[in-house]
Protein backbone atom coordinates (compact mmCIF):
# COMPACT_ATOMS: atom_id res chain seq x y z
CA UNK A 1 0.00 0.00 0.00
CA UNK A 2 1.43 3.46 -1.07
CA UNK A 3 1.68 6.20 1.73
CA UNK A 4 -1.27 8.11 -0.32
CA UNK A 5 -3.21 4.97 0.35
CA UNK A 6 -2.53 4.47 3.61
CA UNK A 7 -3.09 8.40 4.36
CA UNK A 8 -6.41 8.25 2.59
CA UNK A 9 -7.29 5.32 5.06
CA UNK A 10 -6.33 6.74 8.23
CA UNK A 11 -8.13 10.17 6.78
CA UNK A 12 -10.89 7.90 6.93
CA UNK A 13 -10.68 6.61 10.04
CA UNK A 14 -10.32 10.34 11.57
CA UNK A 15 -13.09 11.39 9.40
CA UNK A 16 -15.71 8.80 11.17
CA UNK A 17 -14.29 9.76 14.33
CA UNK A 18 -15.37 13.24 14.17
CA UNK A 19 -18.84 11.85 12.85
CA UNK A 20 -18.72 10.20 16.69
CA UNK A 21 -17.42 13.11 18.27
CA UNK A 22 -20.00 15.16 16.70
CA UNK A 23 -23.06 12.91 17.58
CA UNK A 24 -21.84 12.06 21.51
CA UNK A 25 -21.54 16.09 21.66
CA UNK A 26 -25.19 16.07 20.66
CA UNK A 27 -26.47 13.52 22.86
CA UNK A 28 -24.46 15.14 26.11
CA UNK A 29 -26.27 18.37 25.18
CA UNK A 30 -29.94 16.77 24.86
CA UNK A 31 -31.46 17.15 27.89
CA UNK A 32 -32.59 13.46 28.32
CA UNK A 33 -28.96 11.12 27.99
CA UNK A 34 -29.56 7.83 26.18
CA UNK A 35 -27.18 6.05 28.24
CA UNK A 36 -27.57 2.94 25.37
CA UNK A 37 -26.78 5.04 22.82
CA UNK A 38 -24.09 7.02 24.60
CA UNK A 39 -22.62 3.72 25.16
CA UNK A 40 -22.87 2.68 21.67
CA UNK A 41 -21.11 6.24 20.63
CA UNK A 42 -18.10 5.19 23.17
CA UNK A 43 -17.65 1.75 21.76
CA UNK A 44 -17.72 2.84 17.97
CA UNK A 45 -15.35 5.77 19.62
CA UNK A 46 -12.92 3.08 21.62
CA UNK A 47 -12.26 1.14 17.99
CA UNK A 48 -11.89 4.29 15.77
CA UNK A 49 -9.13 5.35 18.23
CA UNK A 50 -7.69 1.77 18.13
CA UNK A 51 -7.46 1.97 14.13
CA UNK A 52 -6.10 5.27 14.20
CA UNK A 53 -3.07 4.12 16.77
CA UNK A 54 -2.55 0.94 14.28
CA UNK A 55 -2.42 3.29 10.99
CA UNK A 56 -0.08 5.36 13.27
CA UNK A 57 2.18 2.65 14.52
CA UNK A 58 2.08 1.43 10.57
CA UNK A 59 3.06 4.46 9.44
CA UNK A 60 5.68 5.48 11.51
CA UNK A 61 7.18 2.13 10.91
CA UNK A 62 7.27 2.41 7.28
CA UNK A 63 8.74 5.86 7.54
CA UNK A 64 11.71 4.67 9.88
CA UNK A 65 12.34 1.68 7.72
CA UNK A 66 12.72 4.42 4.10
CA UNK A 67 14.97 6.26 6.57
CA UNK A 68 12.61 9.50 7.44
CA UNK A 69 13.19 10.61 11.18
CA UNK A 70 10.40 9.75 13.77
CA UNK A 71 9.41 13.48 14.16
CA UNK A 72 7.27 15.87 12.47
CA UNK A 73 9.48 17.38 10.06
CA UNK A 74 10.35 13.69 9.10
CA UNK A 75 6.61 13.06 8.50
CA UNK A 76 6.13 15.87 6.60
CA UNK A 77 8.99 15.35 4.11
CA UNK A 78 7.99 11.87 3.72
CA UNK A 79 4.32 12.82 2.23
CA UNK A 80 5.72 15.79 0.21
CA UNK A 81 8.02 12.72 -1.14
CA UNK A 82 5.36 10.84 -1.72
CA UNK A 83 3.07 13.84 -3.43
CA UNK A 84 0.80 13.97 -0.86
CA UNK A 85 1.43 16.70 1.16
CA UNK A 86 -2.34 18.20 0.88
CA UNK A 87 -3.18 15.26 2.20
CA UNK A 88 -1.29 15.00 5.38
CA UNK A 89 -1.82 18.86 6.23
CA UNK A 90 -5.78 17.58 5.99
CA UNK A 91 -4.86 14.62 7.91
CA UNK A 92 -3.15 16.97 10.90
CA UNK A 93 -6.26 19.08 10.92
CA UNK A 94 -8.47 16.41 11.26
CA UNK A 95 -6.73 15.24 14.13
CA UNK A 96 -6.64 18.70 15.94
CA UNK A 97 -10.24 19.02 15.04
CA UNK A 98 -10.59 15.52 16.67
CA UNK A 99 -8.67 16.14 20.00
CA UNK A 100 -11.06 19.70 20.44
CA UNK A 101 -13.86 17.98 19.80
CA UNK A 102 -12.93 15.07 22.64
CA UNK A 103 -12.03 17.76 24.91
CA UNK A 104 -14.89 19.66 24.50
CA UNK A 105 -16.72 16.24 25.17
CA UNK A 106 -14.84 15.62 28.37
CA UNK A 107 -16.02 19.11 29.57
CA UNK A 108 -19.75 18.22 28.92
CA UNK A 109 -19.53 15.01 30.64
CA UNK A 110 -17.93 16.71 33.42
CA UNK A 111 -20.38 19.19 34.24
CA UNK A 112 -23.38 16.70 33.45
CA UNK A 113 -20.92 14.35 36.70
CA UNK A 114 -21.20 17.40 38.39
CA UNK A 115 -24.98 18.36 38.25
CA UNK A 116 -25.74 14.61 38.85
CA UNK A 117 -23.62 14.92 41.83
CA UNK A 118 -24.92 18.01 43.10
CA UNK A 119 -28.92 16.47 42.84
CA UNK A 120 -27.71 13.67 44.63
CA UNK A 121 -26.35 15.66 47.06
CA UNK A 122 -29.58 17.23 47.07
CA UNK A 123 -31.82 14.28 47.64
CA UNK A 124 -29.79 13.20 50.43
CA UNK A 125 -29.99 16.38 51.96
CA UNK A 126 -34.03 16.30 51.22
CA UNK A 127 -34.32 12.58 52.85
CA UNK A 128 -31.85 12.84 55.33
CA UNK A 129 -27.90 11.69 56.02
CA UNK A 130 -29.05 8.29 55.65
CA UNK A 131 -31.48 6.30 53.84
CA UNK A 132 -31.30 3.29 56.02
CA UNK A 133 -31.18 2.25 59.28
CA UNK A 134 -28.89 -0.15 60.87
CA UNK A 135 -31.32 -3.12 60.20
CA UNK A 136 -31.56 -1.94 56.54
CA UNK A 137 -35.30 -0.83 57.02
CA UNK A 138 -36.05 2.61 54.71
CA UNK A 139 -35.84 5.32 57.29
CA UNK A 140 -38.24 8.60 57.49
CA UNK A 141 -36.90 11.96 58.55
CA UNK A 142 -35.17 10.87 62.02
CA UNK A 143 -37.16 7.34 62.64
CA UNK A 144 -37.44 3.98 61.64
CA UNK A 145 -40.50 3.14 58.91
CA UNK A 146 -42.13 0.06 60.08
CA UNK A 147 -43.56 -1.91 57.43
CA UNK A 148 -43.21 -5.50 59.52
CA UNK A 149 -46.22 -7.66 58.80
Amino acid sequence: MSLAEHLERHRAHLDALIGLLDEERQLLRDGGVDGDELTRVAQAKQQRFEALERFETQRRQVQQRLGYPDNRAGDARAAADAGCTALWETIRERADQAARLNRTNGVLIGIRMEHNQRMLNFIEEAVGKSLYGPDGQARSGGGHVSSRV
